[in-house]
């Protein structure tokens, strides 16, 4: 009986350590920043962010806030929203990462990962500059575009990444 169960079992003892190894890592990367302000990573996603909205013709800046780890946009006079540590989505993509490698196929498994990083890494920058701009246009929405749009659009494209990867590379040679 336990036969039946052994490929599943191995996926999800993949995923487990694949997660909790990544999910280490990425702590002791935030430890070892702690007390200077917003780690580098995140920090880097808002001057990105900044880049973009300036481009787009929303005048911002960023202001440090060292003591509470993280940074302010400010946009077209206003401060508009502030970006920490959890902004920066990589929790979001240890999870896609965690998942991609429980089905593990080889090379195509890394060059999969890479271009599903590059993809949510985008997606994540796009969501932070439409929320600031939801934030100057549209104030009334918000708090919905915050707690519900946004989140919506990050894990969307979280699990089609995942149902790509299934469908199209994972199970490939099973449904042959």
């Amino acid at each position: 009986m336990l036969k039946d169960f052994r490929p599943v079992l191995g996926i999800l003892l993949r995923f487990i350590i694949m997660y909790v190894v990544l999910l280490f890592a990425y702590q002791m990367y935030l430890n070892s920043f702690a007390g200077s302000g917003l780690d580098p990573l995140s920090r880097r996603v808002a001057g990105q962010v900044m880049h973009i909205q300036n481009a787009l013709h929303y005048p911002t800046q960023l202001y440090d806030d060292v003591k509470r780890e993280q940074v302010w946009f400010y946009v077209q006079k206003q401060y508009t929203s502030r970006m920490v540590e959890g902004c920066n989505a990589v929790s979001v993509m240890i999870l896609f990462v965690a998942f991609v490698f429980a089905f593990f196929k080889g090379a195509k498994t890394f060059v999969f990962v890479v271009a599903g990083l590059i993809i949510l890494y985008i997606m994540n920058l796009l969501r932070i500059v439409g929320l600031n701009i939801v934030v100057i246009d549209y104030k009334e929405y918000s708090k919905a575009t915050h707690d519900f749009i946004f989140p919506a659009v990050i894990y969307g494209t979280v699990v089609t990444l995942w149902l790509v990867w299934i469908k199209f590379f994972a199970l490939k040679n099973e449904n042959s």
